[in-house]
């Protein structure tokens, strides 16, 4: 049997650890959501709820993933935390790698802006604001030149059924046309990350269909990441990845080919 020498020893050691460094790097890139230990609990003593214990979740970029969960089970909460409109209790949240908790509340407002496209199950559509203007906000603050915002806001107004109803304001759009216009809003800028809770709640069955479609097709050719909170079998069907909440806990995380 043959001794290596140190040089030799040397040399297959700096290789294992280049190699290693190169598997962290290519982990480090793909990781888009990355949530270490994240609790959050309301109140205090008796009245005490713990809304989220302990998640621990990764999710690559351009997955579709799938929160679900019987009500009050953390989903909304969980969805909130990740997209910093909720500060946790503990634990962390890194989004690209930067962790979100450690943020300024300007680099996390322009974080949001920049990175992630929110979709709320009340809308919370700005009811000043016409529908196209609601639409195109985000690409107002971003500095989209009006030639594109206009072609953009078009598209996805045709897109989602929403043609001649541009000049109308929240309040005069049926509960169904606030949430395409939110879906519109937060797809609109092509954000890298959308969290949609409950997306297809005020739609029929037809619309909700065709826009989760329109969903994965960004999904697909864009690498754009979903994570949906949600009861609604068809995003169920269409996900690649099932977590699933029950009083806070994550139970299951089930992946898809």
């Amino acid at each position: 049997m043959k001794l290596l020498s140190p040089k030799e020893i040397n040399k297959m050691t700096t290789q294992v650890n280049i190699t290693d460094v190169a598997k962290k790097a290519t982990v480090s890139q793909n990781t888009v959501i990355e949530t270490t230990h994240l609790c959050r609990e309301f109140g205090q003593g008796d009245t005490l709820v713990k809304a989220l214990t302990d998640a621990n979740i990764t999710i690559e970029r351009g997955e579709f993933t799938a929160i679900i969960g019987p009500s009050g089970s953390g989903k909304s909460t969980l969805l909130q935390l990740i997209g910093g409109l909720d500060n946790p209790s503990s634990g962390d949240v890194f989004l690209d790698n930067k962790n979100i908790n450690h943020m300024t509340g300007n680099e996390l407002s322009d974080f949001r802006r920049d990175h992630i496209g929110f979709i709320f199950q009340a809308y919370n559509l700005i009811p000043v604001l016409s529908a196209q203007e609601n639409i195109e906000y985000i690409m107002l603050l971003q500095g989209v030149p009006a030639t594109e915002r206009n072609k953009r806001v078009d598209n996805l107004m045709h897109t989602l059924g929403l043609e001649g109803l541009g000049d109308r304001r929240p309040a005069e759009l049926s509960g169904g046309q606030q949430q395409r216009v939110a879906v519109a809003r937060a797809m609109v800028s092509k954000p890298s990350i959308i969290l949609a809770d409950e997306p297809t709640a005020n739609l029929d069955s037809k619309t909700g269909a065709d826009l989760l479609d329109m969903m994965k097709e960004l999904n697909e050719k864009q690498n754009m990441t979903f994570v949906f909170s949600t009861h609604d079998p068809k995003i169920m069907e269409r996900a690649k990845r099932i977590i699933s909440l029950v009083d806070g806990c994550i139970v299951a995380d089930e992946r898809r080919s």
